[in-house]
């Protein structure tokens, strides 16, 4: 499992028990997520506080909410100030609207599996082989299904199969759960990128990049567990120097695709955002909380062109 494929989304700061930390946590004393003794905060699963970020003007507010894009059902997050922002929202935006089945079969059919005869094998050394044959057989894929798929899908693949296994459902994510809301509330959703787009980033990376993420992913199956467990932890406390770590450990052989995925959208979403501010309305807009971690974050960004983004305390 790639580690930024992982569910590693939104995180919160300032946690119901941090909240008396918080002169602490801002003037760099302890770190997010951790308490004055320098332990780790456990998540409360009845009480999750993942982060959120304000930016606003005379007539314009942005949320900036990060997410994960898996979540296990029993995990409470949809209340106090994430509910009242995204309540007080005419618009939400996030990553990518999800298209019909017919188009996502279109576009996987011609960007990530081979329709000239070829196969994934044929892009490996005999040693990556064997250990793709044996990361799939673990998860009871086989090779004849891996060998359809070009490096990139088999690695996406990989990392999303864990999932359910471990009882994490795309259902319970937070994307999910805020578009139910949304159309509740007749609300306006858009995306800020299409799947073609998505797929897209993937599809073309260089063909040694692609088998560098595939490796990744397999050799990171064993961690699966862990890495996600650790991502939805620090989601509901709102340690955001974990998620950074779980981002930059899992791309700091692949500094390509980090780019790629994390880095160069973050600054189209900053743009984007920046020309939605010259607009009025409230709008709410939840991206995965690996983009809102770190100096690359899209707050970073928003930063350096001169526009302040305030982590909401709650």
């Amino acid at each position: 499992m790639a580690r930024f494929a992982a569910p590693v989304s939104g995180l919160g700061l300032l946690a119901s028990p941090q909240a008396a930390l918080a002169g602490e946590i801002a003037a760099g004393e302890i770190a997010p997520g951790e308490t004055a003794a320098g332990e780790t905060i456990q998540l409360d699963r009845s009480d999750a506080d993942p982060a959120l970020w304000k930016l606003s003007d005379g007539d314009t507010t942005i949320w900036l909410f990060g997410t994960m894009h898996a979540l296990k059902p029993d995990l409470v997050w949809f209340d106090d100030a994430v509910s009242e922002a995204f309540a007080g929202s005419d618009e939400l935006v996030i990553e990518m609207l999800e298209p019909d089945t017919a188009t996502m079969q279109k576009v996987i059919g011609t960007s990530g599996i081979y329709t000239d005869g070829s196969t994934l094998s044929q892009r490996l050394s005999s040693e990556q082989r064997t250990h793709l044959v044996e990361a799939g057989a673990s998860l009871g894929i086989p090779m004849q299904a891996l060998d359809r798929m070009k490096p990139w899908f088999a690695a996406v693949t990989l990392s999303a199969a864990p999932l359910t296994q471990l009882g994490y459902d795309p259902k319970a994510g937070a994307e999910a759960v805020l578009q139910g809301s949304a159309r509740e509330q007749g609300k306006t959703i858009a995306g800020l990128e299409s799947f073609e787009e998505q797929m897209g980033f993937f599809s073309t990376l260089p063909e040694e990049q692609q088998v560098a993420f595939l490796m990744d992913a397999a050799s990171s199956l064993a961690e699966a567990g862990e890495v996600y467990a650790e991502s939805e932890r620090a989601w509901g406390v709102g340690d955001v120097l974990a998620t950074e770590r779980l981002i930059n450990e899992g791309l700091q052989d692949t500094p390509e695709v980090y780019e790629v995925l994390i880095k160069g959208r973050n600054r189209e979403w900053a743009d984007w955002i920046q020309t939605r501010m010259e607009q009025p309305g409230n709008v709410f807009v939840a991206v995965g909380a690996g983009h809102l971690a770190g100096t690359d974050s899209v707050q970073s960004v928003l930063a350096q062109r001169g526009l302040t983004v305030e982590r909401v305390e709650y």
